[in-house]
């Protein structure tokens, strides 16, 4: 039995974000997990309006290029898009880790700096604030960008 049955893996349209389908990949090959991708098509909020940050086809096009680079690694995995506003990004990926049962959340931390984090916390730290998954941030690869 594996410590990791069941990856979820956070993409978002950073250039990070392969580093993580590759790292996840990787763990899922050698452990035999099932393995799920969420990419959540994010809005912001401004004084009127509810503004998209990209469009279905540029989440979709996120979300396919995961799922490829896993198929080319011999993983199977799911896919899914989900919508939210920036504020609400990392509630969404939680629900969906616990939604399918994950033990492994994989993603890819964006650097800011502490003054800006603390008015506009990190993803990945609200992530792990929030679940009982075990959450492992990859690596930028400069390769990969």
């Amino acid at each position: 039995m594996s410590v990791f049955q069941r990856i979820l893996i956070a993409v978002d349209p950073g250039p990070a974000r392969l580093s993580a389908v590759r790292l996840a990949g990787d763990l899922a090959r050698l452990t035999g997990a099932e393995v799920r991708v969420l990419h959540v098509i994010a809005s912001a909020v401004s004084l009127a309006a509810v503004v998209p940050l990209e469009d279905d086809a540029e989440g979709k096009a996120v979300l396919d290029e995961a799922l490829a680079v896993l198929a080319e690694k011999g993983v199977k995995a799911e896919g899914g898009l989900t919508r939210g506003l920036t504020t609400e990004v990392a509630e969404s990926i939680t629900e969906a880790a616990e939604a399918f049962g994950a033990d492994l959340i994989v993603l890819t931390p964006h650097h800011r700096g502490s003054v800006e984090a603390l008015f506009n916390p990190r993803v990945s730290d609200a992530v792990a604030h929030r679940t009982g998954a075990a959450v492992l941030l990859a690596p930028e690869d400069p390769e990969a960008a």
